[in-house]
C-alpha cells in the first residue's frame, strides 16, 4: 500500500527522458534544480541499492541525449531507448525493465511532466503499481503545466514527493545507519540551502560512527 514506507526492498526508481534537448522547454525550474534533482534521485538510487529503470528517446531524436551529467552518474547502467512513445508503457522494452525489478513501488520522475511522466505514471497505476511523483526531479514547460500534471497524478491516486523525502525515507535517521554518510553527502552536494553547513557531512559521518 502507499501509506507503507518506501525501503529499498520495495521500491524501484524510474527516470523520464531528462535528455539535453528538452533544456530549453523547461519553464516550471531552472535548468540547475531540475538537474540537481535528477541527479540526487539517481545517486540516492545507486547507493541503496535501488533497482533504477532509465528510459529515454531515440538519441537521434530532437531531444537527443541523457544530460551528460546524468549519464556519467549512470555509468555503464542499461538505458531503455524506446520508440517514439509518450507513455512509456506503450514501449515492450520499458515495460519489461519496470515488470524485470519485481518492485510494485515505483518512484518516478520525467521531463515533461505533463506528458511523459504523466501518462506513463497514470497507466503504471492503472496496472496496479503504486506511484511516488518526484516533483523536484521532473520539469514542464511552465509551472502550471507541472503543477496541473502533478495535480493529475495526486488524483489519480499518486503520491506527490520529493528527492529528499524519498533519500530520507529509504534512510530512515542519521544514527546507527551505514549508508547515513553516502546520504549526507548527496545531501551536501545536491540541495544548495545546505551547502552553507560546511560540517554537515562531517557530523554525519560521527553521528554514523556511533
Amino acid at each position: 500500500m502507499a501509506n507503507t514506507p518506501l525501503t529499498p526492498d520495495n521500491s524501484a526508481v524510474v527516470l523520464i527522458d531528462h535528455e539535453v534537448g528538452f533544456s530549453n522547454l523547461i519553464g516550471s525550474h531552472t535548468i540547475d534544480e531540475n538537474l540537481n534533482g535528477t541527479l540526487a534521485l539517481a545517486k540516492t538510487a545507486k547507493l541503496f541499492d535501488v533497482p533504477l529503470v532509465v528510459t529515454s528517446g531515440p538519441e537521434d531524436f530532437p531531444a537527443g541525449p541523457l544530460y551528460p551529467e546524468l549519464a556519467a552518474v549512470l555509468g555503464d547502467h542499461p538505458i531503455n531507448y524506446r520508440a517514439p512513445v509518450f507513455d512509456a508503457f506503450d514501449d515492450d522494452g520499458f515495460t519489461a525493465a519496470v515488470e524485470a525489478t519485481g518492485r510494485k513501488k515505483l518512484v518516478m520522475a520525467g521531463i515533461q511532466t505533463d506528458v511523459c511522466l504523466a501518462l506513463t505514471a497514470l497507466t503504471a497505476l492503472r496496472k496496479g503499481y503504486e506511484v511516488y511523483a518526484v516533483a523536484d526531479a521532473s520539469a514542464a514547460t511552465t509551472k502550471e503545466t507541472h503543477d496541473y500534471a502533478m495535480q493529475r497524478m495526486i488524483q489519480a491516486g499518486a503520491v506527490p514527493t520529493n528527492w529528499l523525502a524519498v533519500g530520507s525515507e529509504l534512510l530512515r535517521g542519521w544514527v546507527d545507519q551505514p549508508l547515513a554518510p553516502g546520504f549526507g553527502q548527496i545531501v551536501y552536494e545536491h540541495l544548495p540551502s545546505w551547502k552553507h553547513l560546511h560540517t554537515h557531512t562531517e557530523s554525519v559521518r560521527a553521528y554514523a560512527a556511533k
